[in-house]
Parts: structure tokens; C-alpha cells; sequence
């Protein structure tokens, strides 16, 4: 409904609370991170949203191994920020790798992957 402002400090605190009783680099953290990215996404802030994409999807990547669904979503919203800011060069492997996982993992006919 639009009440970000509202909403962001409610995504930092859990993003921080995740961080003190998980640690910088678990997964419930990299969802915290993603979570809080897609918001700043949805206001705009994309430069700060793509550092936190950047850290979910390194975090998942090192947790959860590169062919993970979860390194897909990180890989995709990545990419998605990265077109909000016409960086369409950089967006589409990400994407391309995306794609790749959800099929391998999830099979062609995976919503996922239509």
C-alpha cells in the first residue's frame, strides 16, 4: 500500500536481530537482506538496494551452494535492480544463471521457470 517509510524500520530490526542471534553470513540473514532490498527497490534507493542484494546473493551462494533456488532469487532480484538503473548488461547474465538453476533444480515446466 505504499508505507515504506513506515515498514523500513520494521525490516531493519529484523535484519539486525537475525545478524545478533545468527550471524553475519546465515541464511535467515541473506533473507532479511533481500526482504529489506526489495523495499528500498520499491522506493527507489537503488544503489543501496543492490549492496544489500549483492550480500544476500553472496551469503546464499557460500551457504547454500551456487545451485540453490534461493541463489536463483538473489540472482534475479540482483538483476531486477540493475534494470531499474538501465544496467541492462550487467542484468541479463544474472538472469541467464537464474534461469539455469530454476530449470536444473525445479524443471522446465516449474512455474517457476514459465
Amino acid at each position: 500500500q505504499g508505507y515504506y517509510d513506515k515498514a523500513k524500520p520494521h525490516y531493519e530490526c529484523a535484519l539486525k536481530h537475525f545478524e545478533e542471534k545468527f550471524g553475519p553470513d546465515h541464511p535467515k540473514v541473506a533473507k532479511a537482506l533481500n526482504d529489506l532490498a526489495l523495499l528500498l527497490d520499491a522506493q527507489g534507493n537503488y544503489d543501496q538496494a543492490k549492496q544489500l542484494h549483492e550480500r544476500a546473493l553472496r551469503i546464499r551462494q557460500e551457504k547454500l551452494g551456487p545451485y540453490h533456488p534461493h541463489v536463483a532469487e538473489s540472482l534475479n532480484n540482483l538483476a531486477q535492480t540493475l534494470r531499474y538503473q538501465g544496467k541492462y548488461d550487467e542484468a541479463k547474465p544474472l538472469q541467464e544463471r537464474a534461469l539455469r538453476i530454476r530449470e536444473e533444480i525445479l524443471g522446465p515446466n516449474h512455474p517457476d521457470v514459465a
